[in-house]
């Protein structure tokens, strides 16, 4: 599961030529966060996951989430009467948070406890790898972006904000996309669930 915020800054830098700016890419910073769970059989883990677990809504909980907000401070200078993006700062602050099992368990439960936390330790970091991703696309995309503006770059600073909630409307669907497979009936999800419970 995931939950995401996005938020945008656009600032004018100095006035005159357009020099370079260092990019080293986006920045990705990652916490993670568990929450313990006690069961001596994989249906009392599940049972205690579906009490205990990160909120999904009003009333739901999930077994794991990625949250994660996107920031970005773009350095917007006018030379020449053309305003340039000479850098775009993004920031990916993503938290997973985790089940962990804090009680001992039977050798075959916990055989079947690491299976599945493998699985949605897997499944919550290719939401990670999405946003990531989303993040080198959106620097690309406005990285270097330019147009003859006004003095305050009304045109440059309307089309990079544009630009950056396109992208992130556009992987935004393929978060939803990805979950829509893994927890459709008969995904990937609950063969893990089933698996944890012993029924395959």
């Amino acid at each position: 599961m995931r939950l995401a915020v996005l938020t945008c800054l656009v600032a004018i830098g100095a006035l005159g030529g357009f020099a370079p700016a260092a990019s080293a890419g986006p920045k990705v910073l990652v916490k993670t966060r568990t929450y313990d769970i006690s069961g001596t059989t994989g249906a009392g883990l599940v049972v205690a996951m579906d009490r205990k677990g990160p909120k999904h809504g009003l009333t739901t909980h999930a077994i794991a989430l990625t949250a994660y907000t996107v920031d970005w401070d773009l350095d917007v200078s006018r030379g020449n009467g053309v305003c340039r993006v000479r850098q775009a700062d993004g920031t990916l602050d993503l938290t997973y948070t985790f089940p962990r099992m804090a009680a001992t368990a039977t050798p075959a439960l916990q055989k079947r406890w690491k299976r599945f936390f493998a699985g949605v330790r897997t499944h919550e970091h290719t939401h990670g790898r999405i946003a990531t991703t989303m993040m080198r696309v959106t620097e690309k995309s406005i990285a270097g972006l330019e147009f003859a503006d006004n003095w305050f770059c009304t045109r440059t600073h309307r089309e990079a904000r544009r630009r950056i909630r396109a992208i992130y409307a556009e992987y935004e669907a393929k978060q939803n996309a990805f979950d829509a497979r893994e927890h459709r009936d008969g995904g990937h999800v609950e063969h893990l669930v089933d698996a944890l419970m012993g029924k395959r």
